[in-house]
């Protein structure tokens, strides 16, 4: 075995083998994989193996179809082929209109990405698969290329390929301990001596937090007991002529697919179970949970209705193991937040369809540092210290009980909540506030007008239409107050702190005390990584904040870029909260609570001072994300309460109203702000995505040869503000922009803007079909919209609200 190499991929199921493999795909052939048992031991050797090009997002269905192509080119392979049922086709069905909006919009999506998905009545699902029937149906969504797969098989073909590409693998080898050394590098302890790498992966399926505690480190990952069963011979199976397309079905809570001549049958049940929560078993290797048929009878009776066929098949085999589930169902691929050089793929419920395609993605990370696709759906940073092992279980269930029913826009379910609070959520919440969720905190969305005011779920405008357009009416006319908890914010001190920044940022930031800035920040390949902004409070430090999701995401990029200066990063995101004061009557609600000469003369956009708002100590910022006249107020929590209270009580004279996260969105939009892994991707560099007055190119900052590059290569893609003329429905992220029949652009994102009456999207485009007036077609949920690019920023363009 091997003493040395340069990455050790820990885990032989699919994630493993499909991360070597495609590590000496990258340029990497000293690699190595060590398993603790034999390969496909864990989950993956008991799977379903479905293999499916469905996927609720742009990256999803790019790593679907890479797997697709994979696995057909191993499946072709005339030295080692393997058994790939590709292409049978499939179905998800529907017997609701909004679920067919939802995947009249996956169908826009997935078209972005050269994926052609088919809409069909209840009449052609049944046509097309002639054992189900179409009561209570309304349609469904045809996947052409869904398959299945042999998973040991597929899993042997990789290592195969990873072995002649130079790569190693251990067997029988279990990991006793990770040790990591101060240049960041690795030892693998095991139980047939050590391995030193440069990188280590943790791919270990069920058992991963094994691994993890040898790293002093948690992943959100918890194992579900997943049931299925095998049939006996179907005569109608037998008889007709082709394989059976697979089968999923939300009403009832099951899918299938054809085995031999008869059925995979595999049950979501309600009454579900976790798995291994205390500790696993070191023997469980190749082995099942005990069966449980009852928890699957209500399932297997709505299985029997849609398909009257089951009801006379025998069953011959029933499987019961292990699958694991994080809290939100996509997995965990990418870099292990806190350490360095240390990656893990995980997590991995669908695994063998989708295990081709995470493997492709994370090698990518580990050789060249980004990947060919945003990867933030399936970013391990994207979860942070809430994600403890009791929401994970709640959340794994939730997820489990609705693996078939996506999430609408605005749906937000209740398991695990609330999270993350402050002082002023049940506050909040008397006021009649709905909340959503951000990186675990409960942030109001929207105030109800009525206790029991209700949305209906789907893709269109929803019943909140005219309470967001009040909200927005209040902090356009008067005067707004809303709470932003978990924004992320970072101190930084240190006698190079300024230093650091100039080389973080790739425009330029005033260091002047008092000043606010705004900045971005570039990968390696020049293009977006995070969007800030920097407040040099006077007396005080430097305080780098930036969107809640980007907690970790972000205090691990400057952590891992802060060698050679001399300065320190502390987080203070759970520390403090803040109020945004925002509307023409700001300056004056202000001013009824704090001492201080607030004057635009005095407080000038983009300033920011300390300051007592009541008896409560605040640093105040003249920043806007609304386009009024705003202040962000940042309050220690402790004295949040305190600071509510003072505004709301001078606020009252004001007409003030309380608004939440649905209305900032409509303004920000209206503005030509730009949302963080929504319009700002690492797909694209800043002139692209509009940033050039954000770029000085006569400086030094992270990603500038690259970006040179890039601007000698000319734009790939631009990205644009349409009006869209409907005024039924938003454009959703993913939507597809059309000239004709061809995909000429995606939509990022998408809203009513109310002070101009606009139904807006962003969208990254051709670049010659960005100019102002150019006219294009979005497709919004199966229907064809006239779209317009248009300025960016149609309220208020030249930005004198804030000034006031």
């Amino acid at each position: 075995m091997k003493s040395q190499t340069r990455a050790v991929v820990i885990g032989g199921g699919i994630a493993g083998c499909s991360t070597l493999y495609h590590l000496t795909q990258e340029g990497w052939s000293d690699v190595v994989l060590v398993e603790r048992d034999e390969l496909t031991s864990g989950t993956t050797w008991h799977s379903a193996a479905q293999v499916t090009n469905f996927g609720m997002n742009q990256t999803m269905v790019g790593l679907k179809t890479h797997s697709i192509n994979l696995y057909k080119a191993l499946a072709d392979d005339p030295d080692y082929p393997i058994n790939y049922h590709h292409a049978d086709g499939g179905i998800r069905l529907a017997n609701t209109e909004a679920q067919m909006d939802g995947y009249r919009h996956f169908a826009s999506m997935a078209r972005g990405m050269d994926v052609h998905f088919e809409v069909l009545d209840a009449a052609e699902c049944a046509r097309r698969h002639p054992l189900i029937s179409t009561d209570n149906l309304i349609g469904g969504l045809w996947d052409p290329l869904d398959g299945d797969i042999d998973p040991a098989q597929l899993c042997q073909a990789l290592a195969r390929r990873a072995r002649k590409a130079g790569a190693e693998v251990y067997r029988y080898t279990a990991v006793t301990g990770l040790t990591q050394h101060k240049d960041d590098s690795w030892t693998v302890h095991t139980t047939k001596g050590d391995i030193d790498c440069e990188v280590v992966v943790n791919a270990c399926g069920y058992r991963v937090n094994e691994v993890a505690e040898m790293m002093g480190v948690h992943h959100p990952v918890m194992s579900m007991e997943h049931q299925y069963f095998l049939t006996e011979e179907i005569p109608a199976i037998r008889d007709a002529g082709h394989r059976m397309p697979l089968l999923r079905c939300p009403i009832s809570d099951y899918y299938c697919r054809q085995e031999k001549n008869g059925l995979l049958l595999g049950f979501y049940e309600q009454d579900c179970k976790t798995w291994g929560m205390d500790g696993i078993s070191p023997d469980f290797a190749n082995a099942l949970c005990p069966d449980d048929l009852d928890r699957v009878t209500d399932v297997l009776e709505g299985a029997f209705a849609r398909m009257p066929a089951l009801m006379e098949a025998g069953v011959h085999t029933v499987v019961n193991g292990p699958i694991t589930y994080t809290i939100d169902g996509a997995p965990l691929v990418g870099p292990i937040p806190g350490k360095r050089n240390a990656f893990c793929i995980i997590g991995l419920r669908a695994g063998l369809g989708e295990g081709g395609g995470h493997g492709w993605l994370l090698a990518q990370q580990i050789v060249h540092g980004e990947a060919c696709y945003d990867t933030w759906v399936i970013d391990p940073r994207r979860f942070t210290g809430h994600a403890n092992v009791e929401l994970t279980a709640l959340k794994a269930i939730e997820d489990y009980q609705n693996e078939f029913r996506f999430h609408f826009p605005h749906e937000h379910r209740p398991a695990g909540r609330p999270m993350k609070t402050t002082p002023l959520t049940p506050i909040l919440a008397a006021e009649g506030a709905e909340f959503t969720v951000v990186n675990g905190w409960e942030r109001a969305e929207y105030f109800k007008p009525t206790p029991d005011f209700a949305l209906t779920h789907g893709f269109g405008f929803d019943e909140a239409f005219d309470v967001v357009a009040a909200e927005v009416g209040a902090v356009q006319n008067e005067v707004g107050l809303a709470e932003v908890n978990g924004f992320n914010r970072i101190e930084i001190t240190g006698p190079d702190t300024h230093a650091f920044l100039d080389h973080m940022i790739c425009g330029r930031v005033s260091a002047k005390p008092g000043k606010v800035g705004l900045g971005y920040l570039l990968n390696d390949h020049g293009c977006i990584k995070a969007e800030a902004t920097v407040a040099n409070i006077p007396g005080g430090p430097v305080w780098y904040g930036s969107a809640a999701a980007a907690e970790w995401h972000d205090m691990d990029w400057l952590t891992g870029h802060a060698d050679g200066f001399d300065v320190q990063l502390r987080s203070l995101t759970n520390d403090h909260t803040i109020l945004v004061l925002a509307g023409p009557k700001a300056r004056d609600v202000l001013s009824a609570v704090s001492r201080g000469n607030w004057s635009a003369a005095a407080f000038p956009w983009l300033s920011v001072r300390r300051a007592f708002v009541g008896i409560a100590p605040a640093v105040v910022m003249s920043v806007s994300f609304s386009g009024e006249l705003a202040y962000e107020i940042h309050v220690p929590n402790n004295q949040l309460y305190a600071a509510y209270l003072a505004l709301r009580g001078a606020g009252q004279a004001q007409g003030m109203r309380l608004f939440g996260a649905r209305a900032v969105e409509s303004m920000r939009i209206e503005k030509g702000y730009l949302h963080w892994k929504a319009d700002l991707i690492t797909e694209f560099d800043p002139f692209e995505t509009g940033l050039d007055r954000f770029v000085k190119m006569d400086k030094d900052f992270v990603g500038k040869a690259a970006l040179e590059q890039r601007q000698a290569d000319g734009l790939t893609r631009k990205l644009a503000s349409l009006q869209i003329d409907t005024g039924d429905a938003p454009a959703h992220g993913g939507a597809s922009v059309m000239v004709g029949a061809e995909v000429v652009g995606t939509v990022t994102s998408g809203d009513w803007g109310h002070r101009v009456g606009k139904n807006i999207a962003y969208a990254f485009v051709q670049p010659e079909l960005a100019a102002i007036g150019q006219t294009l077609e979005v497709d919004i949920c199966g229907t064809r919209v006239r779209a317009v690019v248009s300025e960016r920023s149609p309220y208020d363009p030249d930005t004198q609200h804030p000034r006031a």
